[in-house]
C-alpha cells in the first residue's frame, strides 16, 4: 500500500500539472439509454416515438425457457427467426392454463426453438424520451435531454421516484432505520447499506437506492433475492440499486452530495446503461466543483477531499515505491504529498 506523508517543509509549491490528475464525469447533458430485452420480449414501442415516465417500452417473460416444436410453426408463410409465436391456436390447454407465448429462435436438426413463457411483466420508460432503436431481443435505445449523474454500476432497475436524502455521506444505513415515509422515494442513503437494509428498503416500498460503495457479499445476497421475488407469482415493483464507487466503503463525494441536496424532493431515474441517476428537470441550477478540489481514491487516505496546492514531484512512499506526487491541501492543515494515482477531480 502506498502510504501518504506530510510535506516537512512545503518552500515553494508549484502551481501546474492539475490536468495530470486522472478525472471522472461527474454530470451528463444528455442521456442515452439501453434497455436490454432478452429473446421473447415483445417491444410495444417503434422508432421516433416519444414517451414519458410510466410508458410501457415492452412486455418481458418473467420465466423464459425454450420449447423445441415438433413441426413447422408456420402454417402459412415461411418462417424466419424473430418472429412472435403463440402456442394458443390449435394446441389444448388445461382449464385457467395460458398458452405460452415467445419468439421464434433458430432451426437445429430439422426443429424449430423457441423462447416461450406464460407471463409477462412490463417494462416501462423511467423517465420522458425519444425512441432511437428498438431491435426485438437485443433492446431498446431512449435519448432524452436530461442530466445524469454518474455512477459505477447498477443493480437491478430500471425504476424512478422522487429523490430523498435520509443518511449523511459517511453514514452506514442499518435496517431498523429505514422508514416506511421514504415509500416511493429514491434514497440517498450514505456509505453503504447491507443485505438486511436492502430487503427491508424493497419490502416499505422505496424505488431506489444510493450508496457510495456496496460489497461483494451485499451484491450476491441482493441478487439472490431479486431472482426470487421475481419468480413469485405477482413479481415484484422496480427497484434499484446506483453504486457511485465500488466496493469499498468510503464516504459519497462532496459533489454528489451537492447535487443530490439541491435535486431532493425532485423526479429522479436510475438507469443501468449508463449506470446513472436521471433528473428530468434541465431548468434548476446544479453545484459543480471547483477545478482545484481532488479526492483520494484509494490508499490510507480514501475518500478525503481537499485542494490542489502543486506538484511535488518524485517522493518516496512507505511502500519503498518513488511515484510521482502532488501536495493537497486538506482543511487548514499543511499541504500533504499524495501519489497523484491515488487522486481524482471531478468534471
Amino acid at each position: 500500500m502506498i502510504e501518504s506523508r506530510p510535506v516537512a517543509d512545503p518552500g515553494d509549491i508549484e502551481v501546474g500539472g492539475l490536468e495530470l490528475v486522472p478525472h471522472r464525469e461527474l454530470l451528463s447533458r444528455s442521456i442515452d439509454a439501453w434497455f436490454p430485452l432478452s429473446p421473447g420480449d415483445r417491444p410495444r414501442v417503434e422508432p421516433d416515438q416519444a414517451v414519458v415516465a410510466g410508458d410501457p417500452l415492452a412486455d418481458r417473460l418473467r420465466e423464459p425457457r425454450t420449447i423445441v416444436l415438433p413441426r413447422s410453426p408456420g402454417r402459412h408463410g415461411p418462417v424466419e427467426p424473430g418472429q412472435p409465436w403463440s402456442a394458443g391456436a390449435g394446441r389444448r390447454v388445461r382449464e385457467g392454463e395460458t398458452p405460452p407465448e415467445g419468439e421464434i429462435l433458430f432451426r437445429s436438426g430439422g426443429r424449430w426453438r423457441v423462447a416461450a413463457g406464460e407471463r409477462f411483466e412490463t417494462l416501462v420508460a423511467p423517465f420522458a424520451g425519444v425512441v432511437r432503436e428498438v431491435h426485438r431481443g437485443i433492446g431498446i435505445r431512449v435519448t432524452a435531454d436530461a442530466r445524469g449523474i454518474a455512477g459505477t454500476h447498477v443493480r437491478a432497475g430500471p425504476t424512478s421516484g422522487r429523490l430523498q436524502v435520509v443518511a449523511a455521506a459517511d453514514a452506514e444505513l442499518r435496517a431498523p432505520h429505514v422508514d416506511v415515509g421514504a415509500a416511493g422515494a429514491i434514497i440517498v442513503a450514505g456509505a453503504r447499506m447491507d443485505a438486511e437494509a436492502l430487503a427491508r428498503a424493497r419490502a416499505v416500498g422505496i424505488r431506489g437506492v444510493i450508496v457510495a460503495g456496496l460489497g461483494i457479499k451485499e451484491r450476491r445476497d441482493f441478487m439472490a433475492s431479486e431472482r426470487r421475488g421475481r419468480a413469485a407469482v405477482h413479481g415484484l415493483p422496480s427497484f434499484a440499486v446506483l453504486v457511485l464507487d465500488g466496493a469499498a466503503r468510503r464516504p459519497i463525494s462532496n459533489a454528489h452530495m451537492a447535487l443530490f441536496e439541491a435535486l431532493e424532493g425532485r423526479p429522479a431515474a436510475i438507469v443501468g446503461r449508463p449506470p446513472c441517476l436521471v433528473v428530468d428537470d434541465t431548468g434548476i441550477e446544479l453545484p459543480l466543483p471547483d477545478r482545484d478540489e481532488l479526492r483520494v481514491r484509494s490508499g490510507p487516505l480514501v475518500g478525503a477531499e481537499g485542494r490542489w496546492a502543486g506538484l511535488a514531484g518524485p517522493r518516496r512512499f512507505a511502500a519503498g515505491l518513488t511515484v510521482e506526487s502532488a501536495f493537497v491541501r486538506f482543511g487548514d492543515r499543511p499541504p500533504i504529498a499524495v501519489p497523484i494515482g491515488d487522486l481524482e477531480r471531478f468534471v
